[in-house]
């Protein structure tokens, strides 16, 4: 299963509300998701981000991809994830 960190849409007509979510890659936009990580809403001023970091980071190490918006809110905020290092000759050895 491919995993996509991205946002699903909520509020209101001309007053969009973002979850950030964890779902299969396959699923539609507003539709099914793993976990809800975090919020976005960008009618405040300034934007309100607000994720939880750790969670984000446990999916991202176990391959995650991030869609394009989310990895700009992320680098707006601020936020480093990094991968596990999977260097399998080194366990080899």
């Amino acid at each position: 299963m491919s995993v996509n960190v991205r946002l699903s849409r909520h509020g209101t007509r001309n007053r969009p509300f973002y979850h950030v979510v964890a779902t299969d890659h396959r699923m539609r936009r507003d539709g099914r998701f793993i976990e809800k990580l975090g919020t976005y809403d960008p009618n405040q001023e300034p934007s309100f981000i607000d994720v939880k970091e750790d969670r984000l980071q446990f999916w991202y190490e176990r391959g995650a991809g991030l869609s394009s918006t989310v990895a700009k809110l992320l680098k707006a905020k601020n936020i480093k994830l990094e991968r596990k290092n999977t260097n399998t000759s080194a366990a080899k050895a």
